[in-house]
């Protein structure tokens, strides 16, 4: 096991398994004291009830759990438990929490936490998760704190704000005659759509982000808070669903072509991928993404270095950009230019975007001081008169749906994603591939059909837009907001890779960048890996398959569980079509791939396969 999740995971330790809860129709699982996919006759009606205490970078404490029990009876459940966290500084925050369960479809969920001493928190409280799927733009019941109630709807389109505030419960159907309310007591609560961090959730948390953060919890002043979920309506646990049919593929028209895949090189790689530029070749993306920050020291060198690997591997060139916008904009572009020219580097395009729009504004915080994005683009234009130009954001989607740049100035709008800002399981990371079509929809609706680039965009985060700085990951865990990630040198990253592009690719974007060459993000195994050094690590093969598809027509496939399955397909200028596939999870899936090149075949836990 250890070796097979070594292979899997980029790493031998293996997430516990989750002690599975089940109270009549009533199912959920119990992890690192908290609750995860809540079910009601086998329907999910919250992803998560979770009590996190949050550090000033927004890092997530986790606590040892003390003195737990867990009792399974045969129409109720209970568990009880003690945890505690120390700050950085030595405060201590103890709590105890208790869950109880029941066949009637209530569930209880109650902590109460009491600081030893002033402890600092930019959160302590808990965050309900309502999944997308099925749910996104459905009615909701919302009950606000001052006991007014307003029937509404979750947002279909991502909401770069909140969508309610003031919150003690909201009421949602489950299935038609069971209608599930899950009510807040001691705080107020809001909701944020957490799609805009590719979560797959609406996320309703603890003390609004209007208040000032980070806060101190008195030291002995105990804080309590309770969630009840009440599921009302024909409660009965329903007739045991059939054993499970292998999962189909099913392919529609063919549409536009699919997207050039980038790779993003960084100055510090260059000699890395010029020693292995066989390797390089063989794995063909269309596209050089050269990043360039001037607020680290770049300067000619970098540039030096991007022009012998351009000239070395021959394509597409696009520099990003940092613009410091601490002087005068049109020298500094200007200057980049020159610099550009003087070292031989030939470009293809350039984005642009002013080095503070890096940093998230939350709700309620004043916007930093930034040159007009009009002003920027107009100087960049006139530093790179003969190149495309584009913008947006370097960070994340939530900063382009919170800042919307003025895209008739630009040939390209762009973005990242990264699926570890707030949750780093492997379930959360696989899942955030359900929001991204809500998100290239939502930029659809924002700038329409402006060609559209998507990344870099990999597990691990690389740079926090929410903190100080990334996570440090020295001992290679599951760590939200880290700049590295076991799993990128697993089967895992292949895997999510490709579940990516099948997500992503009916929006028509011209351009995904989803790996480095080298590095932490790139396809090449560092030493103590589970391939040799230097040698392809899985995704390298995932990244491969879609630079063999790019500029095909894109062919609409689907399947009946893209839970378990994904899948990109393509049909070449020969009218061959090929399929890839990927196993989004742990266990095998039997595949059903009838009127293809096969009937039936089985995909091992995390694997990619190529089809035609």
């Amino acid at each position: 096991m250890t070796a097979d999740a070594f292979l899997l995971y980029g790493t031998p330790a293996v997430e516990p398994e989750p002690v599975r809860l089940r109270a009549g129709a009533l199912t959920a699982e119990f992890v690192n004291g908290n609750l995860r996919t809540i079910r009601h006759g086998g329907i999910e009606v919250l992803r998560a009830i979770s009590y996190l205490v949050r550090d000033r970078d927004w890092g997530t404490y986790k606590p040892a759990l003390t003195d737990l029990t867990v009792d399974q009876g045969a129409e109720t459940f209970s568990i009880s438990y003690s945890a505690n966290c120390v700050g950085p500084e030595g405060g201590r925050l103890d709590f105890r929490a208790t869950i109880k369960g029941s066949a009637d479809g209530q569930l209880v969920f109650d902590v109460s936490a009491l600081p030893e001493s002033d402890f600092e928190t930019n959160r302590c409280g808990f965050c309900i998760l309502h999944p997308i799927a099925g749910l996104a733009g459905s009615p909701v019941t919302i009950e606000h704190t001052d006991g007014s109630v307003v029937e509404t709807r979750l947002p279909h389109l991502i909401d770069p704000w909140q969508p309610f505030k003031d919150l003690r419960a909201i009421t949602h159907e489950v299935r038609p005659g069971v209608a599930a309310e899950c009510r807040m007591e001691g705080d107020a609560f809001e909701m944020e759509d957490q799609r805009n961090w590719s979560d797959a959730s609406y996320k309703t948390y603890v003390r609004p982000l209007a208040l000032p953060w980070p806060y101190v919890l008195p030291a002995g002043e105990t804080l309590r808070q309770t969630i009840r979920l009440r599921i009302a309506g024909d409660v009965k646990a329903p007739a045991a669903a059939a054993a499970a049919e292998p999962v189909r593929v099913e392919f529609g028209e063919a549409g536009s072509v699919l997207p050039d895949i980038g790779v993003i090189i960084y100055p510090d790689e260059v000699d890395a991928a010029l020693a292995n530029l066989p390797m390089l070749s063989t794995l063909g993306p269309r596209q050089l993404m050269f990043h360039y920050d001037p607020t680290c020291g770049h300067g000619l060198d970098a540039l030096r270095s991007y022009a012998r690997l351009a000239a070395a591997y021959p394509a597409e060139t696009t520099l990003e950009c940092v613009v410091s916008g601490t002087g005068d904009l049109d020298a500094e572009l200007s200057g980049v230019a020159g610099m550009a020219r003087q070292a031989g580097l030939k470009l293809s395009a350039i984005a642009v975007s002013p080095s503070v729009d890096r940093q998230s504004t939350p709700p309620g915080s004043a916007w930093p001081q930034c040159p007009p994005l009009e002003d920027v683009y107009a100087a960049a234009r006139r530093a790179f008169p003969d190149i495309r130009l584009g913008g947006g954001m370097f960070s994340y989607f939530t900063e382009l749906n919170r800042k919307r740049v003025p895209a008739d100035l630009l040939d390209f709008v762009t973005h990242c994603t990264c699926p570890i800002v707030h949750a780093a399981d492997d379930l959360s990371v696989m899942q955030s591939l359900e929001a991204l079509p809500f998100i290239t929809a939502s930029v659809r609706a924002i700038f329409g059909a402006k060609p559209y680039r998507i990344g870099p965009s990999t597990i691990a985060m690389r740079q926090n837009p929410y903190g100080g700085a990334t996570k440090a990951n020295p001992h290679n865990q599951r760590i939200a907001m880290a700049d590295r990630d076991p799993r990128h040198a697993g089967l895992f990253a292949a895997a999510w890779t490709i579940g990516y592009a099948a997500r992503v690719a009916p929006a028509g974007p011209e351009m995904l960048t989803l790996s480095s060459f080298t590095g932490p993000f790139g396809v090449l195994a560092s030493s103590g890996e589970p391939t040799e050094e230097g040698t392809s690590r899985p995704i390298f093969h995932a990244v491969k398959g879609l630079c063999e598809l790019a500029g095909h027509r894109h062919v609409a496939a689907s399947t009946t569980d893209e839970a378990r399955l994904a899948a990109v397909a393509a049909r070449s200028p020969s009218g061959k079509t090929v399929v890839w596939l990927a196993n989004l999870t742990a266990s095998d899936v039997p595949v059903d791939i009838s009127g293809f090149d096969r009937r039936q075949l089985v995909m091992t836990p995390y694997a990619i396969t190529r089809i035609g």
